[in-house]
């Protein structure tokens, strides 16, 4: 089985209901940082590590996920009549080719390693990668470029990981370290969202994965894990001892947008970066601050 890793899952059928009531009727991955939705992030992303197949796992209320990654024709038509070519060029760089996007539905609610799994048949037996559009990492080269350049190397299972405080690691799954080292660490256990005393390390693993086919095998037991749900986390520690287990940290910044507060700091990093307006977003910000 080659290590090219060329299709890549997007679990989007979540409530979003830590950004009620904005997302009552708009997925919570269209949220827009600046002008650019979460998921288009995610997606241009695994672009630039050369994925070729996009699979949405959806759920109710996601169609505006599907329309935006579709042309519309009428906008199209508008912009081109009023001569706004720089804004048609934008609109289609980053759109898959035809034929490069499928859709899937998580029809019950039971938790990420649930979502991949709902995208067994479309992802095959092959390696493939996993983006939380929650997770938003602002990285030169992106991210999951990073992963998929090791992944060469390192085969089995590949996660990204970074540090927390010790008191945030019942929010994530958290590595039991075998082997460090430096930017490749091997696991020889996993645990799923531990309070800070059960807690093997302070390594915390974040919403990039890349794959190996074996996981649907554990994840279709239906296991149920924390919260009730069937986690991702679970599978991947049953793995252990048959599939080589590393997590890897990544070069860049990582922001939390399945959080108010990490939403808004990752609209600011993004404003700042952006030269068109990072004087007068640095301006407001300094007014604000100054005037608390």
């Amino acid at each position: 089985m080659s290590n090219a890793v060329r299709k890549a899952v997007f679990p989007v059928g979540g409530l979003g209901t830590r950004f009620l009531p904005a997302t009552k009727s708009m997925p919570k991955e269209m949220l827009p940082i600046v002008d650019k939705p979460l998921i288009q992030h995610a997606v241009e992303e695994a672009q630039a590590a050369g994925i070729e197949e996009f699979i949405f796992v959806t759920g109710r209320g996601k169609t505006a996920i599907e329309d935006h990654f579709d042309r519309s024709f009428e906008l199209y038509d508008l912009l081109e009549e009023r001569g706004k070519k720089e804004i048609l060029a934008k609109m289609s760089e980053w759109l898959p080719s035809a034929g490069a996007v499928a859709y899937t539905r998580q029809q019950e609610p039971l938790g990420l390693g649930h979502a991949v799994w709902c995208a067994r048949n479309l992802v095959g037996d092959e390696p493939f990668a996993v983006l939380l559009a929650d997770d938003l990492v602002m990285a030169d080269p992106p991210c999951l470029r990073q992963m998929v350049d090791t992944y060469g190397d390192t085969g089995g299972n590949l996660v990204a990981v970074m540090e927390v405080e010790p008191e945030h690691t019942s929010r994530y799954g958290i590595v039991d370290v075998d082997s460090d080292q430096g930017k490749l660490v091997q696991a020889k256990g996993l645990v799923e969202k531990p309070s800070p005393v059960e807690a093997p390390s302070n390594l915390a693993i974040i919403g990039r994965y890349i794959l190996r086919p074996e996981v649907f095998d554990f994840l279709g037991d239906a296991e149920r894990g924390a919260g009730g749900e069937i986690q991702l986390t679970d599978a991947l520690a049953s793995m252990l001892g048959s599939t080589p287990f590393f997590g890897y940290r990544y070069s860049g910044v990582r922001y939390d947008c399945g959080d108010k507060v990490g939403f808004l700091h990752a609209n600011v990093a993004y404003a700042l970066a952006r030269p068109d307006m990072a004087d007068d977003v640095r301006t407001f910000v300094r007014d604000i601050a100054e005037n608390l």
